[in-house]
């Protein structure tokens, strides 16, 4: 019984190790992210139904999808739906976060949307300005890692066509599809719960923790795959993690912005190393050093941009200051970085996350 055991658990592993090269082989350049040039996009149906429409299993509506870049005006029939759980509610954003479903439709190859099935819409929430912020987010983590989503900033207009009502254009980010991103970087998705952050590839992980504490984000765990990314590569043991959603870090600074109370931190803007204990200082040390290297890009993506109002640069340019600080200063750098090794710190906190948050809250409620 064991022996078949055993070959039934082989023959699963390998097809699965199949299945992810598969799906690793198969992946095509898109255009959409080849370039920092913002164009706008306009959203015609029915809008109120679609903005209505925020449950969890949220439907699909017609939408007649259109855009103009390079002086040549591309129209599309796509499908749209809402998503999230944060900016989804009502009570957080006016505008949900949407889906777009491309549908793989023949005419796309004629299009920079070329190869894409599925695109998250980043939409403004509060004020466009935060929707920059946080493009600005994804872009250091970019000169980071290659293992990272790619973004592109777009202009979005809203034509209601049922009560012949505009929204102004306003900021919105395209995100790069998960699957596509991990085809990119040879890699396949794992959706695997409580996987020990200590597991992980060292060398991305550490990147991934001190990027988080750089931009004062503390929203994220591995272990609940919250704001997340799990990335397994052909072989099917090395494990990577790649961050999103970063409106709630003390960079972008939302006002709805808030950390988890378990932390016992006053507001988003104080960093929190939420790494694992590294007793050892020195095994951070080549990550401090590709942040050194990376300083002029970091700070040039904020100085030579022309988006962001000149009080925000100013503020940013003293966050980033900041961290530069500690990083270079042997005895600030370990008082953060080695945070989770005191077993009387919330260092060792785990974000289980808005929706098993709920989930949880509403177990107790009917207790």
């Amino acid at each position: 019984m064991r022996f078949y055991f055993l070959l039934i658990l082989s023959v699963f592993l390998n097809w699965e190790v199949g299945a992810q090269n598969a799906a690793i082989n198969s992946y095509e350049p898109s255009p959409l992210f080849n370039s920092d040039e913002v164009f706008e996009i306009t959203l015609k149906g029915d809008i109120r139904k679609l903005f209505n429409d925020r449950k969890e299993n949220a439907k699909y509506h017609p939408f007649a999808f259109s855009y103009k870049i390079n002086n040549q005006q591309h129209s599309l029939d796509i499908r749209v739906k809402t998503r999230g759980h944060f900016r989804k509610m009502r009570a957080n954003c006016a505008t949900p976060p949407l889906l777009l479903n491309f549908d793989t439709l023949p005419n796309l190859a004629k299009t920079i949307f070329k190869g894409q099935n599925k695109l998250k819409l980043v939409t403004t929430c509060v004020d466009e300005q935060f929707v920059v912020q946080e493009y600005l987010a994804y872009k250091i983590y970019q000169l980071i890692t290659e293992k990272s989503f790619r973004v592109r900033l777009v202009k979005v207009i809203f034509e209601d066509s049922k009560r012949n009502k505009t929204k102004s254009a306003r900021y919105g980010i395209l995100l790069e599809d998960q699957n596509k991103m991990a085809k990119r970087n040879h890699s396949a998705i794992r959706k695997q719960l409580n996987v020990n952050p200590q597991t992980i590839d060292k060398e991305s992980f550490l990147k991934m923790a001190v990027f988080q504490y750089l931009i004062g984000n503390t929203d994220w765990s591995v272990q609940y795959l919250h704001n997340i990314k799990l990335l397994v590569n052909h072989t099917g043991k090395l494990l990577v993690t790649v961050p999103y959603d970063f409106d709630m870090s003390g960079i972008v600074n939302t006002p709805y912005a808030a950390p988890a109370e378990a932390l016992q931190l006053s507001s988003v803007r104080s960093r929190r190393y939420r790494g694992y204990c590294l007793d050892d200082m020195s095994e951070f040390e080549s990550t401090f050093q590709l942040f050194n290297e990376l300083k002029k890009e970091i700070y040039a993506l904020y100085l030579n941009n022309t988006l962001i109002d000149k009080t925000y640069k100013k503020n940013t340019i003293k966050y980033l200051d900041k961290f530069y600080e500690t990083i270079n200063n042997k005895k600030l750098s370990k008082r953060e970085f080695q945070y989770p090794c005191n077993s009387n710190g919330t260092g060792n906190i785990v974000i289980r996350g808005l929706k098993q948050y709920e989930e949880n809250s509403k177990k107790n409620s009917d207790k």
